[in-house]
This record gives C-alpha cells, structure tokens and sequence, in this order.
C-alpha cells in the first residue's frame, strides 16, 4: 500500500529515509521519483541529494544548514503537493544495450559454482520453471520484449534495480543460497522481480542468462557519457536490451577497449505515467507477451 502521509526515519544525523508504502510496484516507485524531483525543483534547504528506493527516498542532507524537524517538514509539505501519481511527469533516458543472451560468461559461472559451491538447476532452466515457460528461448524472448524502469541505483556503484514497464513480461526467481562467488561484470540476471547488472566481476546472487558489452560505470571517465557522473545510470533511466549474437557482442567490446563506443541512449524524454496507465488498459495484464 503507498501511506497517506510519509514516515520520516532519522539515518545518523545526516540522513532522512522517507517511507512512502510497503509494497514493491512501480506506482510507488513513481511516487519517489516524483518527489525526489519536487525536492530539486524546490531547492530545499540542505539537501545535498536524494536517492529514490522502490518504496522510499533517501535524502542527504546538511545538519548545519536545516534541522530534522524542519527537513521533514518540508519534505512531508512536499509530498502533500504531489497529490496522485496519476499526473506525474518525469524526465527519463533510454539507453539500449546489445546483449548476448545464454552466453558462455554466464555459463561459466554456474558452472563454477555447481563445481565449487553446491548443486543447483542451471539459471536459464530454473527460469523456465519459476515462471512456467516453455523454453529457454521463450525466457530469451519475454526479457528482451520489454523496456526496463530503473527504479533505483544498488548496492555498487552504478548497479541498476529494474522493473520490466510490461507486466506481460514480469519474472520472477529465487536468488542464490549460498551466493556465487565470481560473476563476470556486464552479466545480467533476475533475482526477485527485479533485472540486474553486474558492473564488475564480482560475488553474487541473481540467476543469470545474458550479458552486455557496455560499460554501466568508469571511474577514469573513459568516453563522454561519465562526465557528470561515474555512473552510466540514474533512477528514472529506462533499458532495452537488444539481444545480440557473440561476433557483434565482441565487435563491441573491442569499440570498448578503445574507448570508441557510441552509447545508444536517446536522451531528453520524459515519461508520462498517464500515458503509461492509459497503455496498460489496453492490454491484458494476465497474458505472457
């Protein structure tokens, strides 16, 4: 549910954690979103940034500059003003990511873990089975049906958390039990409702079956897209991934490594959540794609 008013919970004494529901649905991760605009656009006292969770803001903020009491106050005024999501408009890039699914990066590590660690269904077959597909073909093709809301950015530097805009298109899956310990940055995987992408090699615990050449973040600044920020995804950022066979994936690896790539990113949109409730009328829910 999304609360008729929002709880405030103090995070030390430079940190606000604003509770707006308790659910995970992208109407309240709308919410978030809308405010954390409201606070730029204000120019709330204090502030230093915010951060949009799926059912939460965090706000950053300047003890020395503006109190607890006074923030929340503001903030609860702000979130008062918002009224429904249902008029919201929010500003939202699209990138597109080639992407080659059931690679032999993600192969690997499952096959390094089931060696290593425990036994367990393969990814991509575990997949199927959660979700009642036929295939893996078919979870190749329900993932890549569909645009991606980055709802928010996790817990590495530049690790998107993303729901599929097409409910058509939801999967669902359990996460690791114990954790992998080695994935191939760029991997992609779903654990929970939530898609995921591995920035560099790293521990993990989503079922992967796909992964991107691009880069999602550099700390050297390598191509323009990093100037504002070493993090190639904000929150309110949408994804495609275009499946892709393993000569492109690698001719764009290459175009990587000489820091040569064009990010395929259409920038200066906004995304219009009546619009996007209108379109979802239109279609039944309860279908696969």
């Amino acid at each position: 549910m999304i609360y008729d008013e929002p709880r405030f919970l103090p995070g030390g004494d430079r940190f606000v954690l604003v509770e707006l529901g308790n659910e995970m649905s992208l109407d309240l991760n709308f919410v978030a979103h809308g405010l954390a605009h409201a606070i730029a656009a204000e120019r709330v006292t204090g502030v230093i940034e915010t951060a949009p969770a799926y059912a939460s803001l965090l706000v950053h903020y300047d003890p020395g500059a503006v109190t607890f009491d006074r923030l929340t106050e503001t903030v609860g005024a702000l979130a008062c003003s918002l009224g429904s999501s249902d008029e919201m408009t929010l500003e939202s890039r699209l990138f597109y990511f080639p992407t080659a699914y059931l690679d032999p990066w993600s192969a690997e590590a499952v096959d390094r873990y089931i060696a290593e660690v425990a036994e367990k269904t393969r990814d991509p077959e575990l997949l199927v089975e959660s979700n009642g597909l036929g295939d893996v073909g078919e979870l190749v093709r329900i993932h890549a049906a569909t645009e991606y809301w980055v709802a928010a950015i996790g817990w590495w530097p530049g690790v998107p958390f993303m729901m599929p805009l097409d409910p058509r298109c939801k999967l669902t899956a359990p996460r690791y039990n114990p954790p992998r310990l080695w994935t191939r940055k760029g991997t992609v995987g779903v654990g929970g409702g939530t898609t995921g992408i591995y920035p560099e090699d790293l521990p993990g615990g989503i079922q992967i079956f796909g992964r991107i050449p691009v880069p999602i973040w550099d700390r050297d600044r390598r191509f323009p897209i990093f100037e504002d920020s070493i993090c190639l995804l904000r929150p309110g950022d949408r994804v495609k991934f275009v499946p892709c066979e393993l000569d492109e994936f690698e001719a764009v690896e290459r175009m990587v490594d000489e820091a040569t790539y064009p990010f395929n990113v259409v920038e200066y949109q906004t995304f219009s959540v009546p619009r996007y409730r209108a379109w979802l009328k239109t279609i039944d829910v309860e279908q696969r794609f």
